[in-house]
């Protein structure tokens, strides 16, 4: 007499266990570098903003160095990337743009 044995389908708890650890060691790998390039895009928007308010003030054709506010006026940029500067701390001192520390 054969015993019919049936072939269970399904994962066993130890494959189960197996594969949340590997998931889990890929998420503690991938947040932490998530975090990272969000700083770094952030730098680099900053940075290219930076350039393009330091293109803005070497174009200025009045006298002397310009404030934000005379970029603005006078239609270098516009307002919304003066307020832009002024959320982000951007200055102008002796004709170069700085970001505030």
């Amino acid at each position: 007499m054969k015993k019919n044995l049936k072939r269970r389908s399904g994962f066993t708890l130890i494959e189960m266990v197996f594969v949340i650890f590997i998931i889990s060691l890929l998420l503690l790998i991938i947040i932490p570098n998530i975090s990272q390039q969000k700083s770094h895009a952030t730098n680099k928007t900053d940075e290219a903003f930076i350039t393009t308010i330091q293109g803005q003030a070497d174009l200025y054709e009045g006298d002397g160095t310009p404030s934000l506010e005379q970029l603005a006026k006078e239609h270098y940029i516009s307002e919304k990337q003066l307020k832009h500067a002024n959320e982000k701390g951007i200055t102008i001192h002796d004709g170069t743009v700085e970001k505030g520390k």
